[in-house]
């Protein structure tokens, strides 16, 4: 049995979605893997922070927080301290980045993960801005100290479709990725199909959680087009920027425009895609319209779906959530777990 020691940076949905998986299927992913982790540190912005070297109990972080709604009511022998101490001076053996970043610099996530990798610590994120702007220059250095930089959550959230990019499908030669990639979107796209209008889809998306009191991000398409450059960047190798890929969001769309696309039996989504032809790369994200038999247009509600087309296998969908609590914590167990495996070899 391997022991793994976990640092967590945040403790929202991400965070607890992890913790409830250990707390409920441990005993499990022990047996089958070999492999045990102990959540040693737990660090937020605003709720306090708590280390304790020999671990804590799961169902007793994820009780307590929910009751005070603070990390640091939890007992533990140590609090207080703030990210970079936690990263320096605990023993974690694995740092989990689920922090906040900004989208246009990657900071102050891509800093944490420099300084984990600096103290010779495996670093998981499910973070989308230092994956999209830095990841060559980090996977660089994670390479050069011998540690793992593990990115499932990126895209997708717990769907492993990195994964499958990169280990099951480079040989088919991908030459397009395509995809339904944001939730929130792709949820209120659906609801203006069943008849609502675009301020009600919202409102009503932003009630169940799919959207933030401020949705620019996912309906102006930045999400979507930031998943676009990390695919670009770690599947087809080609270095991507937020600025390289023309977007448009789905806010001009009206529910004349979903009326009409029924009509003739299409379907409007927020597409986003990314193609390798033989000069250069072209990437995008905007509203389409998608015929029925299109294997994007039966994706509804909050769902997401990936197509990669390829050379030698034609075109592979896989369609799995793109959030969730635990679905995205399940990206942080996957990525835990290849780096167990990595170092089992």
């Amino acid at each position: 049995m391997r022991t793994y020691r976990l640092a967590l940076l945040g403790f929202g949905n991400v965070g607890q979605g992890l913790t409830t998986i250990l707390r409920d299927h441990s005993e499990r992913i022990a047996g089958q893997y070999g492999a045990e982790y102990r959540i040693v540190a737990v660090n937020t912005a605003r709720r306090g922070c708590i280390y304790h070297p020999e671990g804590f109990d799961p169902g007793q972080l994820l009780s307590v927080y929910s009751e005070t709604n603070r990390i640091d009511t939890v007992p533990a022998p140590y609090a207080g301290w703030d990210v970079l101490r936690v990263i320096n001076e605990s023993n974690a053996d694995v740092i989990i980045d689920m922090t906040s970043s900004d989208l246009l610099s990657g900071e102050p996530a891509a800093g944490y993960i420099r300084a984990a990798i600096a103290q010779d610590r495996h670093v998981v994120t499910t973070n989308k801005g230092p994956v999209a702007l830095h990841y060559p220059e980090l996977s660089a250095l994670a390479a050069e100290r011998g540690v793992r930089l593990g990115v499932e959550g990126t895209v997708m959230g717990g769907t492993p479709v990195l994964r499958v990019g990169r280990d099951l499908l480079a040989a088919a030669g991908v030459a397009r990725i395509q995809g339904i990639l944001n939730g929130t979107t792709n949820y209120i796209l659906t609801r203006m199909a069943e008849g609502e209008s675009y301020e009600s889809a919202l409102a009503e998306a932003q009630m169940k959680g799919y959207a933030e009191a401020n949705p620019a991000a996912d309906v102006d398409g930045y999400d979507a087009a930031i998943k676009i450059v990390i695919l670009s960047n770690l599947l087809l190798g080609v270095p991507l920027k937020l600025e390289n890929v023309e977007r448009e969001g789905i806010g001009n769309l009206s529910t004349k425009d979903i009326v009409r696309a029924q009509k003739v039996g299409e379907v409007w989504k927020l597409v986003a895609w990314v193609e390798r032809g033989p000069d250069a790369v072209k990437a995008c994200v905007k509203p389409m319209r998608l015929s029925l038999n299109h294997p994007l247009a039966g994706i509804a509600g909050a769902t997401n779906a990936i197509t990669f087309v390829t050379q030698l296998l034609g075109d592979v969908t896989i369609v799995g959530p793109g959030a969730g609590r635990v679905e995205t914590g399940y990206a942080v167990l996957s990525d835990l777990l290849e780096i167990h495996q990595h170092m089992t070899r």
